[in-house]
């Protein structure tokens, strides 16, 4: 039995794809199935399902699947501790986050905790928000960073995982103010062109996605299924990156729902103008996730910490 093994386990059971599953652990999709059926051997049981659409957990892999999770969290916990006692590692304080948050609201968030005492060491993963929560259930990181809606459940266990709130953002549904000008051509000159007019369902407005991976796309998909003009509403284009989507919005490609921690700035500047109105926009939370189970040190007093703050 091997960590890597545990790990492919886990992520064949969560993106439900050896192609899928292999792109996210990083090696070929060969490699990959081998491991599996390696683990499988070494099991001696059955441990998937293959169907051509995919990949379901058997019964036995059901039920191997939460002792996984622990087992490789108290592995990668224990592996860290026993190298800090050791002075093999600094204290260092691991986070995983959304690109989203990466870029722009991470090293503001951490220089505001750190007013008047600065933090030892820091490590960022950024990732999407299926491999953050990877990350996160797999014990490889301490905290994780991500944007949450309260009715948008996460894949993380609650009675594992814990979470607090530490700031709030909002979608806005954003068009580049080129496109929003062609758009606004022929209306009534009169009134002039207001983006926040734009019907839903105007075929001349092309929508950009977010892919399944993306956390922003759970909550996004959430909101528009209970609307009939964007049922059956096909995407120009997909990723699970907003700043992809809003690289493509700015070049005038179509609509995207951004993050306005991440686009005011190009919103502000008018570079980038409303395509819907405001009913169209979805509050959300930003939040920081943990293990409920004993974390370092180190990350148990930045926990209390954040704990002080207003």
């Amino acid at each position: 039995m091997e960590l890597v093994w545990l790990e492919d386990f886990i992520a064949l059971a969560e993106h439900g794809s050896f192609v899928r599953a292999a792109e996210a652990r990083h090696i070929t999709q060969p490699a990959f199935s081998r491991r599996i059926r390696a683990l499988e051997a070494w099991m001696d049981v059955t441990l998937f399902t293959r169907m051509p659409q995919g990949t379901s957990l058997t019964e036995a892999g059901r039920a191997m699947h939460r002792g996984a999770l622990e087992s490789a969290t108290r592995l990668h916990r224990l592996r860290e501790e026993v190298r800090e006692v050791a002075g093999k590692t600094a204290r260092t304080l691991q986070f995983a986050a959304t690109h989203s948050l990466s870029f722009t609201f991470f090293p503001r968030w951490i220089r505001q905790i750190e007013k008047g005492a600065p933090l030892e060491a820091l490590q960022l993963h950024t990732e999407s928000m299926a491999e953050c929560e990877q990350r996160l259930m797999q014990g490889r990181v301490h905290f994780l960073l991500s944007h949450r809606h309260p009715e948008v459940p996460t894949r993380l266990d609650p009675g594992r995982f814990e979470s607090r709130r530490i700031a709030q953002d909002t979608l806005v549904p954003l068009i580049g103010a080129e496109l929003g000008r062609k758009l606004g051509e022929g209306k009534d000159a009169a009134a002039g062109f207001d983006p926040e007019f734009l019907p839903a369902d105007d075929p001349a407005v092309p929508y950009l996605a977010y892919t399944d991976a993306s956390g922003l796309g759970r909550i996004v998909s959430h909101r528009l299924r209970s609307d009939a003009e964007f049922a059956s509403r096909a995407p120009l284009f997909s990723s699970h990156l907003a700043a992809v989507l809003m690289s493509m919005a700015l070049e005038n490609k179509g609509m995207a729902w951004l993050p306005l921690i991440l686009a005011e700035s190009e919103w502000r500047g008018r570079q980038l103008v409303r395509a819907l109105g405001p009913a169209w926009d979805i509050p959300v939370e930003i939040h920081i996730a943990r293990a409920r189970a004993a974390l370092p040190a180190a990350a148990e007093e930045f926990w209390q910490r954040l704990a002080t703050l207003p």
